[in-house]
């Protein structure tokens, strides 16, 4: 069984993975991995050496093409799994500018109103697009 829970903040160093909620003149962007018919919300494990922020740029760009976007921390979120929790970084982009080709394993990117019904996680990304529009909300 999978959970998922969010966090205010923990260690920087525990943070595993950063997920880019993202919306381009009020559309969200969905990814389309080319070896998969699912759908998710970009991002991606964090690379040695880097900060959380620069993977949540550096994954937002590879899977998406955004060149030019505000970039926003909105929180820590944990999926425990077989009693091991790990750890990432849910942001939000507003994405001003994209790139017209892609250079990741990303097919393409799908700008839709909601959430799609192919969920690449469909254990996880309900939840973590869920927390978005909360905080949406709010603000």
């Amino acid at each position: 069984m999978i959970k998922v829970k969010f966090y205010e903040n923990a260690p920087d160093e525990k943070l595993k993975f950063a997920v880019i909620a993202s919306r381009k003149d009020g559309k969200w962007l969905w990814c389309k991995h080319k070896e998969r018919d699912t759908y998710e919300i970009p991002g991606g494990h964090r690379e040695q050496g880097e900060d959380i922020v620069e993977t949540a740029r550096r994954e937002l760009y590879e899977e998406t093409g955004a060149v030019k976007f505000d970039l926003s921390q909105v929180c820590v979120y944990g999926v425990e799994k077989d009693g091991e929790e790990t750890l990432g970084m849910l942001f939000y982009a507003e994405v001003q500018e994209l790139e017209n080709e892609l250079h990741s394993e990303i097919e393409r990117v799908e700008f839709l109103d909601g959430i799609p019904e192919m969920l690449t996680y469909p254990l996880i990304q309900p939840y973590l697009f869920e927390r978005i529009l909360q905080c949406q909300k709010q603000s």
